[in-house]
């Protein structure tokens, strides 16, 4: 009987080994490029030249690294096995758009880094289960507008960063759930002081600065170096309406091609790379890495051959019980 005991031990401890090979392919420890702390659950890929992020990153990791890097794109779901991460660091990367519930799941998250990236713009809701986030840094990027509400459900927020994008103005109550925010930072940007659009971040910064909050006198006109808190409804009276950042079609063509024949319709020459984009396809920037290659290389090997042994243990353990 001792022979089938022995079997499937060993089936377990191959078994074991075959999950720790799959799920460790992160840390260098498996072969991976990141550096990974089991004692303080950091996993640290800093620096590596990364374009993608790298899979099977530990379920329970607190502290995740991924600055300094060449990410431009990120899945909708990369994110979404790490309930317990409280820092997200993505600082100098290339990132130009986030998916839609890219940080669902993150709903431990305390801080999150994104400035020194490319992002023109934010999608509606995308920081909306961040409840428990104080510091957001959204600074340096290209920012041209705000979605209205984006900041809403982030009534914990100390900290908020937008300083150095191209904001003109900031959507009517913006920052009216922001109850704890203590450090604001919005200067360089070319606010429009001409624009009545300007008005509810005047009032909202001259109440905020008889409260100590920080900041808030260094957001500047883009003309006349005015302060944006002293701007009165005098000085922005006019009604102005900014450009979408999409690509929009002008009405005159729109009313002109629907009042035309088929055959009277000129042929307007699109350029591919055009037409790509407004398709949403976007081709890659970078290819995977050498450290990502030899590390995807090692991690399917080290699968096969856990696949292998655990096949010839079932076959042992199998032989045995026939024989019993």
């Amino acid at each position: 009987m001792m022979g089938p005991v022995l079997a499937a031990c060993l089936l377990i401890i191959l078994s074991t080994a075959w999950i720790s090979q799959a799920n460790g392919a992160t840390c260098k420890k498996d072969g991976g490029v990141c550096t990974c702390n089991d004692q303080t659950k950091n996993v640290d890929c800093s620096s590596k030249g990364l374009t993608a992020i790298p899979i099977n990153i530990p379920t329970d990791t607190d502290n995740l690294k991924l600055d300094y890097n060449k990410l431009s794109s990120l899945p909708s779901n990369v994110f979404h096995n790490l309930k317990e991460l409280t820092n997200l660091n993505l600082q100098y990367n290339e990132l130009q758009a986030l998916p839609v519930g890219v940080f669902d799941h993150l709903v431990s998250l305390d801080k999150l880094v994104l400035n020194y990236n490319k992002l023109k713009s934010l999608p509606p809701k995308i920081f909306d289960k961040l409840t428990k986030l104080t510091l957001l840094y959204l600074d340096t990027n290209k920012l041209q507008s705000l979605p209205h509400g984006v900041f809403d459900k982030l009534t914990e927020l100390k900290t908020l960063h937008l300083l150095n994008n191209q904001l003109r103005s900031v959507p009517e109550g913006a920052f009216d759930k922001l109850q704890n925010i203590k450090d604001l930072r919005l200067e360089e940007n070319p606010w429009d002081c001409t624009c009545n659009d300007i008005l509810y971040m005047a009032k909202w910064l001259k109440k905020k600065q008889d409260e100590g909050l920080g900041g808030v006198d260094t957001a500047g006109c883009e003309e006349g170096g005015k302060a944006v808190l002293e701007i009165t409804e005098e000085e922005a009276a006019e009604d102005c309406v900014y450009p979408n950042t999409t690509t929009a079609i002008p009405t005159t063509i729109i009313t002109t091609l629907a009042s035309s024949n088929d055959d009277d319709i000129p042929e307007l020459p699109v350029p591919q790379e055009n037409f790509q984009k407004f398709l949403g396809y976007q081709e890659p920037d970078h290819l995977p890495t050498q450290p990502q290659c030899l590390m995807s290389i090692s991690g399917y090997l080290g699968l096969m051959m856990s696949l292998v042994l655990t096949s010839a243990a079932i076959l042992y353990v199998i032989h045995f019980l026939k024989k019993a």
